[in-house]
């Protein structure tokens, strides 16, 4: 019988038994189930979440996840590729799906009134798909690879990500290897369809106009449509023991701008430390009132866009500073990123500007929960990473209770210079090095030993 709770399923974390207003089953099956209803909306959101990601390849099978996730779409037992999107078409609703390195997602969003046939499409999707249109479907991710190789404002990402994790998996970029994408077999994608997409690693989240037990009952049907269970295990991870070492990347194009990472291994999705963390991101360069933002483009001029960012996973995380700029701005650029991560991690942090990026936080955070689709969106994520589920109350509560010393010590430990690694893309190397020798100097000294 499947088993209903208010609060945590067993397996799972800790949770906040002052969440929301959701109920959580796990069925029979292995799959649990999580619906949030909200009154006074007449839509639905609704995802499955399945717990493999990118990081969860080895090399020869680099890209298959995310491949995999475009073949969803290409037709199931059930419905045509045709039919699936014509369906939503006429729903006037929202179908997508999007492939990380530790989950991936489908989800939708629709009248309460055509739910029902959502979720059978979905679920036929994601467990009945056909790897129809295989070799056509090859060439679209081939391109989807090639558009981020001539976009150097997004492929420094990837760049980084390597330098910051090595030949870790979560070092590899999520769309994989254009190699693997051109020879994968549909019998090698089939197999890894079947060892991961099973009832026990998926979550199926729901959030507004949508009644639990009736979601049960669809979600029931779902598991029929499942095959035999697999002959064997998933592999398990590869766990993030301890980062190689900062390293540098360089990509040659002859761009007009100098685009550049400075980036370091950051803190997992369970640490305590995550709120001080999201306002140290607030601070430096997260918004547009931040340091890095006012001091590099609204007072000097020197690049367009310039922003921090931050990543999380189970066990590690990634965080990180990206401008892009001409190569006479390169090294003033780099200078100020430096500096006034050195001020920050000093203390040097108004009382002013630590309340409007708190402010900021709990804003953004409130104005989200508004939509159906993020709040659907939060409940899944959080059970197929395994991670706390808070009430809003308490993470609001969280964020009000970080202290200025708490951000300060977080930017020393995670941002030492030290620690970074650098990656960019552009036109002359030897420009790019003098200007990470400024902020960096052994990162350079160890890259050209």
């Amino acid at each position: 019988m499947p088993q209903e709770t208010q609060a945590a399923h067993s397996a799972a974390p800790d949770y906040d038994p002052a969440v929301q207003n959701y109920l959580l089953t796990q069925l029979d099956g292995g799959t649990r189930v999580i619906t949030e209803p909200l009154e006074g909306v007449r839509s639905a959101a609704i995802g499955l979440w399945i717990g493999t990601g990118s990081r969860d390849e080895d090399d020869p099978h680099a890209g298959v996840t995310h491949f995999l996730e475009h073949l969803l779409f290409k037709g199931t037992k059930k419905y045509s590729a045709q039919e699936i999107a014509e369906i939503f078409d006429t729903f006037g609703g929202e179908l997508n799906a999007a492939t990380a390195r530790d989950y991936t997602v489908v989800y939708g969003r629709v009248l309460d009134e055509h739910a029902e046939t959502a979720v059978d499409v979905m679920t036929d999707m994601v467990f009945s798909p056909t790897l129809a249109d295989l070799d056509s479907e090859r060439e679209v991710v081939l391109e989807e690879i090639a558009m981020i190789e001539d976009s150097p404002q997004e492929l420094v990402h990837d760049l980084i990500t390597v330098a910051v994790f090595g030949t870790h998996p979560l070092g590899r970029p999520v769309l994989g290897s254009a190699d693997v994408i051109s020879s994968v077999s549909r019998r090698s994608i089939g197999a890894y369809h079947r060892a991961r997409y099973t009832a026990a690693n998926v979550v199926v989240a729901a959030a507004g106009s949508m009644e639990h037990e009736r979601l049960l009952e669809l979600v029931e049907r779902m598991e029929e449509k499942l095959p035999d269970p697999p002959a064997r295990k998933p592999a398990a991870r590869a766990p993030f023991v301890s980062p190689p070492g900062p390293s540098l990347r360089f990509q040659r194009k002859d761009t007009e701008q100098y685009h550049v990472c400075l980036g370091a291994p950051g803190i997992s999705r369970s640490d305590k430390r995550r709120f001080a963390a999201s306002i140290l991101d607030g601070v430096l360069g997260g918004s547009a009132s931040s340091r890095l933002f006012q001091e590099i483009r609204e007072k000097r001029g020197l690049a367009y866009s310039v922003y921090t960012y931050s990543s999380q996973y189970a066990d590690t995380g990634q965080i990180g500073v990206y401008v892009g700029t001409r190569e006479e701005n390169l090294i003033a650029c780099l200078e100020i990123v430096a500096e006034q991560v050195a001020s920050i991690a000093a203390g040097e942090i108004g009382q002013e500007e630590l309340d409007r990026a708190k402010e900021n936080l709990k804003g953004r955070i409130m104005l989200s929960m508004e939509l159906t689709s993020n709040r659907m969106s939060r409940l899944g994520k959080s059970l197929i990473t395994d991670s706390e589920l808070l009430s809003l109350d308490r993470i609001l509560a969280e964020i009000e209770a970080v202290e200025a010393s708490s951000v300060a010590e977080l930017a020393g430990l995670l941002l030492d210079r030290e620690k970074l690694s650098a990656a960019a893309i552009g036109p002359r190397e030897e420009r790019l090095l003098a200007a990470v020798e400024t902020v960096c100097p052994g990162l350079v000294a160890a890259a050209a030993a």
